[in-house]
């Protein structure tokens, strides 16, 4: 197993947006396994490339017994019906807060080889996909919340046993790394 550190949050490459994967590369199916590895590791339905502290544009998912990855996704709805319900993070462990999504989503994108593939989702498929391309974005769960829900978030975080407001949040170089700790030679 290759199972890597989380970034938590106040790290800044979760809110930096994820470059565009170009080489379909044995490095970019390596990272595929330590995304896929650590996400099983944390029992997560999800995890994408920053998370691990790597700027591009990947993410792992195993939700009902499907495991699997997309590169580069490009998200369509093909309607606007949402949910509502519980949504948790890996990078901002251990509290969950009732978000909106949308309830079936269409993701297209490559796999590890460069092939293309799409994944048609509804319920927690479709808010795991859209929960991770978000994370591609730069955008956090708590970002969705009405201002009242987000103000709570905040509070809890600031609460929260692992956030340390006097510490500046870890940076560790990522096996994925080119010459920077997001991998991108930023």
């Amino acid at each position: 197993m290759t199972v890597q550190p989380i970034r938590l949050f106040g790290d800044p490459v979760l809110r930096t947006p994820a470059d565009p994967v170009v080489d379909f590369d044995a490095e970019l199916r390596k990272l595929i396994a330590d995304l896929t590895d650590t996400m099983r590791e944390q029992n997560g339905a999800g995890l994408a490339a920053p998370q691990l502290g790597v700027g591009l544009r990947v993410f792992a998912f195993d939700v009902d017994d499907v495991v699997g990855h997309l590169v580069n996704p490009v998200l369509e709805f093909p309607d606007a019906e949402e949910q509502d319900g519980p949504e948790g993070c890996l990078s901002i462990p251990g509290l969950y807060f009732d978000t909106k999504r949308r309830q079936n989503v269409i993701a297209k994108g490559f796999n590890g080889y460069g092939d293309p593939m799409q994944i048609v989702g509804t319920g927690l498929m479709a808010r795991c996909v859209q929960h991770e391309t978000d994370h591609l974005d730069g955008v956090l769960f708590i970002d969705r919340l009405d201002p009242a829900g987000r103000k709570e978030a905040m509070k809890a975080i600031r609460q929260a046993e692992w956030y340390d407001v006097a510490a500046p949040p870890t940076v560790k170089l990522s096996p994925h790394a080119a010459g920077s700790p997001f991998g991108l030679g930023r």
